[in-house]
């Protein structure tokens, strides 16, 4: 951590969400295959769509984490050797593993760098000391472990520290939970999470979102971070869709650039927060132990915008071409998400199919023509700035 700034690590729940967060800053990218993981209802990638997204992060000098982090029963172990020694030879930088023994097994059969999952929640300086006597490169910390706290377990293990920065949190122990198994017959632990905690419950006639927590949110802490030598932080969030994915690494992706320049922290990034679909924002374990201010309430925040789609072509002077990934009218007010800088409104006015035939609406799956807009990119999410 020459730079003294965070590795940013972002979620890839797709091969088009690994692009998006490539674009918008991420430094590395986790995504998962089509075994071992913990987000069977995700999409996840095949052995050849994981050679392909390593060749694609590496050529543009970003990292690709792939996630091994079930509990796997015996019955589950079943092509681990075999995938083991294609991520090898993938060369894809680390694999984020949560069970000890799949860990000792992959130390026996290769030479990749292993993590250990927050599903491993390790809390402490023992497990840290522990997890480097059998060779173990980082720690992504459980979500329990403070900024404090990360820095005296690193300081005393002189292993890499990775911590949550933002997106859901579990009310269990770092998302060891059962409720799942109990309610769906689905293993949580094992990648059948039905997020039972999110649901309405009813007690003695009163209806609330009694096990929810808030979403953790730490742009504000960045400069705290920045001084306690921690090497990376993670953006939760495979499932999530493409606008949140932009806007959530582009957020943290300038407020970590401001903090390498030594600028002071700019506030608008709070705000481009506020435009995703969220529960509410807290700082979680951060600073101080979460308490009863923690779970959320009734009265979801609602979004002020949506994801309109993907800019396909930039026909420079002409038109830009949209993949439509959410419906919208010629009338509505659209906003450029740019790799860099501030979002940029434009309009729908003229509007046509990509034969050139005047549209109405954009209807989600089509591809439209819009006007040209100066420093567009191919690559960049376009938005529907929604009327409250």
């Amino acid at each position: 951590m020459a730079s003294g700034v965070p590795e940013l690590v972002a979620p890839g729940g797709s091969f088009e969400k690994l692009q998006v967060a490539i674009s918008y800053g991420a430094d590395a990218v986790y995504i998962a295959g089509e075994n071992f993981g913990l987000r069977t209802a995700a999409f996840n990638f095949t052995n050849e769509e994981i050679g392909k997204a390593t060749r694609y992060a590496h050529s543009r000098n970003k990292k690709i984490y792939v996630v091994i982090n079930a509990f796997l029963h015996d019955k589950d172990l079943q092509g681990l050797c075999e995938f083991v020694k294609y991520l090898e030879d993938c060369k894809v930088d680390a694999v984020v593993v949560s069970d000890f023994g799949v860990i000792s097994f992959i130390k026996k059969i290769s030479k990749l760098n292993i993590h250990l999952s927050t599903q491993n929640t390790c809390l402490n300086s023992y497990g840290a000391l522990l997890c480097k006597e059998i060779g173990i490169k980082r720690i992504v910390l459980g979500r329990e472990v403070s900024i404090d706290e990360a820095q005296m377990i690193k300081a005393k293990s002189g292993l890499e520290m990775e911590l949550f920065i933002h997106g859901s949190m579990c009310m269990s122990y770092s998302g060891n939970c059962l409720l799942s198994n109990y309610s769906f017959n689905r293993d949580s632990n094992r990648g059948g999470c039905k997020h039972s905690c999110r649901f309405l419950y009813q007690i003695d006639n009163h209806k609330d979102y009694f096990y929810s927590s808030k979403d953790l949110m730490g742009l504000e802490h960045l400069s705290l971070i920045g001084n306690s030598n921690i090497d990376a932080l993670k953006i939760e969030g495979r499932m999530k869709t493409l606008h949140y994915l932009a806007t959530v690494v582009k957020a943290y992706r300038e407020g970590l650039d401001q903090l390498k320049a030594q600028k002071s922290m700019d506030q608008s990034q709070l705000f481009e927060l506020s435009k995703v679909m969220t529960r509410d924002y807290f700082s979680g374990n951060l600073i101080t132990k979460a308490d009863d201010q923690s779970v959320f309430e009734k009265g979801k925040n609602d979004k002020t915008e949506d994801i309109a789609g993907i800019v396909l072509e930039v026909n420079e002077g002409k038109h830009i071409l949209l993949s439509v990934k959410s419906a919208f009218d010629r009338n509505d007010q659209l906003e450029i998400l740019p790799f860099v800088g501030a979002a940029k409104c434009i309009d729908a006015l003229e509007m046509t199919d990509v034969s050139g035939k005047n549209v109405e609406r954009a209807k989600t799956a089509t591809m439209v023509k819009l006007p040209f807009t100066p420093d567009i990119k191919t690559g960049n999410i376009v938005r529907i700035k929604r009327k409250k």
